[in-house]
């Protein structure tokens, strides 16, 4: 099977699309690229969203990447199926124009409309057409790949029976990150003594509860742990704010390039999730989760039913939006170098059996012998 992996996606940033690459190419397929990358983040869209009169910058980008998309497709074998990269909410309409016959996968994810309401953004007239932005990118897709049991249930009543609910993974450089010799999947080393390394990184978007992370820094005793906290975005000034009087040495990192960050992670013991309170949070399984476990981290991150399911034993859990319960949990850590270790052990473990390529491609491999073309 010859697979056209196809958009304006940006893997450096998004690895998504690279994980269900290498998981589908695992398991034999031909994997072929047609990437023009559009140079836009979510944290770009995010600002088009709220300055509209940008509205024109996105379009003229959208133009230049569709010209050369379509020049390199023209180019390239004839394939058998095409998955579109994630936001390709725009991308998976030019795939349908060039391949009309072909069954179109969208990596889906999240809508826009939820990441709008996520950042504030949401209600009016700009909620109704993001709305038609994702019911046209759905209706578009044969099948549509979500990452999590409450993702596929936030789908349109009309398009859950194209849903498949595949994990986001982790890109191999994570677990060779983790392992001695360069080995995936191997254990890491055993117990450090204090004090406890622990990282977070991320946009500081409301659904990562970084301000939460903020407020337990301060409630850690003197010395007992060394945090890096990596990333910009809307929260990070509260966060700061939080944090401000913490008496554990805390270094604030604007951003560490992507082919750089898996070593840096795998340099701390303990990798922080996502701990926001918001409906978006209740139903992701954020990347650091799926990252910070493949390197070797333990992990600790919010009781909600979608990463309780994903993580199980392997991870310790807190309630979201609960300060004192994540500096409990992290002063326990701290405090006993061997429970670390284990739960180092347990995220590895689990990781390696359930979060590599390979692995997390399993469901969209059972549902493709079935895939037909169904866009109206």
């Amino acid at each position: 099977m010859r697979v056209l992996v196809f958009g304006t996606y940006d893997a450096a940033r998004h690895p998504r699309v690279a994980v269900l690459a290498e998981g589908l190419r695992r398991h034999g397929a031909e994997i072929v690229e047609c990437n023009v990358p559009l140079g836009l983040d979510t944290a770009d869209r995010v600002a088009i969203l709220r300055q509209p009169w940008r509205l024109p910058v996105l379009a003229a980008r959208i133009a230049w990447s569709w010209r050369g998309l379509a020049r390199r497709a023209r180019r390239l074998p004839a394939p058998d199926l095409v998955l579109v990269g994630y936001l390709g909410h725009f991308d998976v309409r030019l795939a349908r124009w060039l391949y009309p016959d072909l069954p179109i996968v969208l990596d889906h994810l999240i809508g826009a409309a939820d990441t709008a309401a996520d950042r504030g953004l949401g209600g009016g007239l700009k909620d109704r057409m993001l709305r038609r932005l994702d019911t046209g990118a759905l209706q578009a897709a044969d099948l549509v790949v979500v990452d999590t049991d409450e993702h596929l249930a936030a789908l349109p009543a009309e398009f859950r029976d194209k849903g498949v609910v595949v994990p986001v993974g982790a890109p191999d450089s994570w677990f060779a990150a983790a392992a001695p010799g360069g080995s995936p999947g191997a254990a890491p080393a055993g117990p450090v003594a204090a004090p406890l390394r622990v990282i977070f990184y991320g946009l500081y978007t409301p659904l990562q509860g970084a301000p939460v992370i903020g407020a337990a820094l301060r409630l850690l005793p003197p010395g007992s742990a060394e945090v890096t906290m990596v990333g910009t975005g809307q929260d990070l000034a509260t966060t700061r704010a939080a944090a401000a009087g913490a008496r554990v040495d805390t270094r604030w990192l604007d951003w560490v390039a992507a082919a750089e960050l898996p070593e840096l992670v795998a340099g701390h013991q303990v990798c922080l999730g996502i701990f926001g309170t918001g409906e978006k949070a209740r139903r992701v399984v954020p990347n650091k989760v799926f990252q910070g476990a493949a390197a070797g981290c333990a992990i600790v991150t919010s009781d909600t039913p979608a990463q309780r399911r994903a993580l199980g034993d392997a991870a310790i859990l807190v309630p979201a939006g609960d300060p004192q319960a994540l500096a409990e949990a992290l002063r326990r850590l701290a405090a006993d170098p061997d429970l670390t270790a284990r739960y180092r052990d347990a995220a590895a473990t689990h990781a390696a059996a359930k979060f590599s390529p390979h692995a997390v491609v399993t469901a969209l491999l059972d549902r493709l012998p079935t895939l037909e073309v169904t866009h109206p």
